[in-house]
């Protein structure tokens, strides 16, 4: 089975995933990320604003701005297929991006490089617990991730890890995942 009907068929499988588990899952996805070392220690994080097919970050973003953190969010670069990052300190300061996600304005917002924050939170529909990951296509998290020398955290649903699926070259596995039942450490187990 190929990238693409993996990535259909979790989609599928998360739209299933009733209003009430939803809610304590991303309730339970943000009590273990904030008792973590991982965020303590963070002074500034990295994130993507959440789709309404993703869990929801804009909790930890809001969360980070009351704890007095740096919040940089990606802008997606379709030429190069680059993220770069621009600290916001409110939801104003976004707009509709190439793929409809909301993203920083470059003229209302600062740049800051991916080495300047110290913990980056990775989107991803599907995970194995060592680490590795399917986004949503297009290999951005990926370039990034491959120098990027901090922690990196993903929030899913247990029921989004896997046995095994094919690695590339090019895939970077995340250093964490954090479930509604806590978070773990990624091991090479492939």
């Amino acid at each position: 089975m190929g990238k693409e009907d993996l990535r259909k068929g979790m989609l599928l499988s998360l739209e299933k995933i009733g209003w009430l588990e939803r809610n304590r899952t991303e309730n339970d996805l943000h009590d273990h990320l904030f008792e973590s070392d991982l965020w303590k220690n963070a002074v500034s994080i990295g994130v993507t604003v959440s789709s309404d097919r993703e869990w929801d970050t804009r909790t930890i973003i809001e969360r980070a701005w009351d704890e007095g953190k740096t919040v940089c969010v990606p802008k997606s670069i379709h030429e190069t297929k680059d993220l770069h990052f621009y600290e916001i300190s409110s939801f104003r300061q976004l707009e509709k991006g190439y793929f409809g996600l909301e993203e920083p304005l470059p003229e209302k917002t600062t740049r800051r490089e991916p080495e300047d924050l110290d913990l980056m939170i990775v989107p991803g529909l599907i995970f194995t617990s060592a680490g590795y990951r399917i986004g949503y296509g297009g290999g951005y998290f990926d370039r990034l991730l491959a120098g990027f020398n901090k922690p990196t955290v993903s929030l899913l649903h247990s029921n989004q890890i896997v046995e095994s699926f094919p690695i590339e070259a090019h895939d970077v596995p995340v250093d964490f995942l954090i479930t509604e039942q806590g978070l773990k450490k990624t091991g090479l187990d492939q």
